[in-house]
């Protein structure tokens, strides 16, 4: 019934625009989200233009919750499912992409600004940014192979300057439930041609969880120099230093009866308290980036970059320690140039990573590391070429194609087998082209359809068991997607939508297992069937600068997903047609956003996700939960150079027990991350703009 009702309201939100678009007068009362410009699939194209699935997180968007953590905002964008299992230990997930993302984020490509943040190995550790870090981010929903490699998922492209830059000086302070405290400082000098940013982030907690605390560092420097009217050079450099725990899941019996606690020991065992279950991540990235205008037709940006990761992890299991040093790079060349009436935009280029990783594992003996049980050193190789055409031609139509070609190479050395035995594993990938139609209705209104094909080879952590041995058989996923949207303004540019469906084929899904002795590997299941229906639409209530409530907003996305396995057998068991684990069905996100003339302004949330399995069998099941956060702020400008803004909010008012971060396919039924109860935050800003 809900499903049904849901999609009653999701047909009336699809064809109120194709009803009111040819009566669209356009006006300037608002910047709608569709003139955002973004550089997704290379276009630097408005967002209505662009003939794909792409969301803009905004400043505005992020600045919506508690400043201290981008997840919340990341969830307003429909099929996007943003997770903490526990303080600082995220997970993200793009159209079910979290079924091989168990730990950290994988499958889906990261870049900071032109950097691929993304490591030769598959994993991001978007945990090595903070709040603060983050100025806009794009997202590619569905396979973006042709011009960002492997990552079934998509992609996602993380902004940190301002567009407008200002020197100045900025303090912010928040303080939270749980003992959670942030402080952020940022001092920024030059001008419009020499820009540099320093920022420094701290942050603790002591987490909802029993054995769930956190601390993060974070000092970034970023510098832009334009040479001239031809040539920009960009370096970033940062260093995180990021300590927090792992309580691990629990079962149902031990949710329902103490959801804070932290996984007991089992027999002989000892659980995440006992052993220290913790992760030491320390990271150091720097980078640059150079933009060179040759003429009025060719265009380069080539990026170079260098990173080096120290990660030490106490598990239930196991004591690891990882030294991950790796570096890389990506040039892209375009060429624009007008044909009559038709404009030409080619972009072509290659990326490419190397890695030199060891990984040493230890028996944890309480929290000490104890006798040596692997010592392995990886080789990672990974490069592409890619190339892509874009023609704009007469009467609205753009026409995009591209293309890539990948390959990725593991070469595995155990050190501890005498003498040392080398394994390797090749993956080539078959073309994945990307294919896309759009059409302008009018000036505000585009429809499009796109026919796109991803793949992603296994990542080191699923070739590599938690045990040692090497996965040989292994295969790449490789999936086609079909997808047709519509987006624009109406109603005088108060209304906005954006509205999408997908049908997507996956081969050789691969999906973690768990064994009875806590070891983590991964097999491929066959096939998956994955569509959906995902929308956004904003409406202008209130655009009046004069009066006293001069803004206000409501806004709502809904995502529906009919995500299931096609053909898969694992022995004897037959789970074919089961619903994808980790998936909910329905999720709708809903908010209103007023401001007012004094200063003062209220941003409330509400969140329904419904129940999700949780693992193959769909035999267990996560129950579904509703939401209600709310911030309510003032904002104070002194003069044109200073302000202030003091603000206070809180998280699950309805205080609902839910878990988050389920731990998919755990064994004997290990499934439960509780999730914070009802808590507060109130934070205070200063800034200081020379402008």
């Amino acid at each position: 019934m809900f499903v049904k009702k849901n999609l009653f309201t999701l047909a009336i939100c699809f064809f109120i625009p194709l009803f009111c678009w040819s009566q669209t007068e356009s006006t300037d009362s608002i910047k709608s989200l569709s003139e955002v410009i973004v550089k997704a699939y290379e276009q630097n194209r408005s967002l209505i233009d662009v003939a794909a699935p792409v969301s803009v997180t905004s400043q505005a968007q992020l600045n919506r919750f508690g400043n201290m953590s981008i997840l919340p905002a990341l969830n307003i964008t429909p099929g996007v499912s943003m997770e903490e299992r526990s303080p600082g230990s995220y997970r993200l997930n793009i159209r079910g992409s979290s079924l091989r993302s168990p730990f950290g984020v994988r499958d889906v490509k990261i870049y900071l600004n032109e950097i691929p943040l993304t490591d030769p190995s598959g994993n991001t550790y978007l945990n090595q940014l903070s709040f603060y870090n983050f100025n806009s981010i794009e997202i590619i929903k569905g396979p973006a192979s042709s011009l960002y490699g492997a990552g079934i998922g998509g992609a996602m492209l993380i902004h940190t300057l301002p567009a407008n830059w200002h020197p100045g000086v900025s303090l912010d302070y928040t303080a939270g439930g749980f003992n959670t405290n942030s402080i952020n400082a940022n001092i920024k000098t030059g001008n419009a041609d020499h820009e540099n940013s320093f920022n420094y982030s701290h942050q603790t907690s002591d987490g909802y969880r029993q054995q769930a605390a956190m601390r993060r560092d974070i000092a970034t420097w970023e510098s832009s120099l334009r040479i001239n009217k031809k040539q920009t050079l960009h370096a970033y450099m940062s260093y995180s230093d990021l300590y927090y725990q792992t309580p691990g899941g629990l079962t149902l019996a031990q949710y329902n009866a103490d959801p804070k606690q932290a996984r007991p020991g089992s027999g002989s065992q000892p659980g995440a308290v006992q052993n220290k279950a913790a992760i030491y991540q320390k990271i150091f990235l720097a980078g640059f980036s150079n933009e060179y205008e040759f003429n009025d037709h060719w265009h380069n940006t080539t990026s170079l970059y260098g990173s080096y990761t120290d990660f030490t992890n106490p598990g239930i299991r196991v004591y690891e320690f990882r030294k991950e040093p790796h570096f890389g790079g990506r040039s892209v060349f375009e060429y624009k140039k007008q044909l009559g009436n038709t404009g030409l935009q080619l972009n072509f280029g290659t990326e490419a990573q190397k890695g030199f990783f060891n990984t040493r594992d230890y028996g944890n003996k309480l929290g000490v590391a104890d006798s040596l049980q692997s010592d392995d050193n990886l080789n990672i190789w990974q490069y592409m070429f890619f190339a892509q055409a874009d023609l704009k031609l007469s009467h609205g139509w753009t026409v995009t194609g591209g293309v890539s070609l990948n390959k990725s190479s593991i070469q595995l050395i155990h050190l501890t087998s005498r003498p040392s035995i080398t394994q390797a594993r090749v993956f080539k990938n078959k073309l994945p082209p990307h294919i896309a139609v759009l059409k302008k209705i009018n000036k505000n209104v585009s429809v499009y359809a796109s026919v796109a094909r991803g793949f992603s080879p296994p990542t080191v952590s699923e070739v590599l068991r938690s045990d040692g041995k090497f996965g040989t058989n292994l295969q790449p996923e490789d999936g086609i997607d079909y997808e047709a949207g519509i987006k624009g303004t109406i109603l005088n540019n108060k209304l906005y939508f954006d509205i999408s469906g997908f049908f997507f084929d996956l081969n050789n899904t691969i999906v973690q297992r768990i064994d009875t002795n806590g070891v983590y590997y991964y097999v491929n299941a066959g096939s998956t069937k994955q569509n959906g229906i995902e929308t956004y639409a904003a409406y202008q209530l209130v655009d009046a600068p004069q009066h006293f409530v001069n803004s206000a907003k409501v806004w709502g996305s809904y995502a529906w997903h009919d995500f299931h396995y096609g053909d898969f057998k694992q022995v004897s068991t037959d789970f074919s047609k089961n619903k994808l684990p980790g998936a909910a069905p329905n999720v709708i996100v809903a908010g209103l956003d007023v401001t007012s003339k004094a200063g003062c302004y209220l941003n409330v949330t509400y969140n329904y996700t419904d129940k999700i399995a949780l693992n193959d069998a769909n035999s267990a099941y996560a129950s579904s939960y509703n939401l209600l956060g709310a911030k309510l702020g003032y904002k104070k400008d002194f003069n044109r150079k200073i302000s202030a803004e003091i603000f206070a909010g809180a998280d699950n008012i309805f205080d609902t027990k839910y878990s988050l971060g389920n731990d998919i396919n755990a064994a004997v039924g290990r499934y439960y991350n509780a999730a914070p109860a009802r808590n507060y935050y109130a934070g205070i800003s200063f800034n200081f703009n020379n402008k």
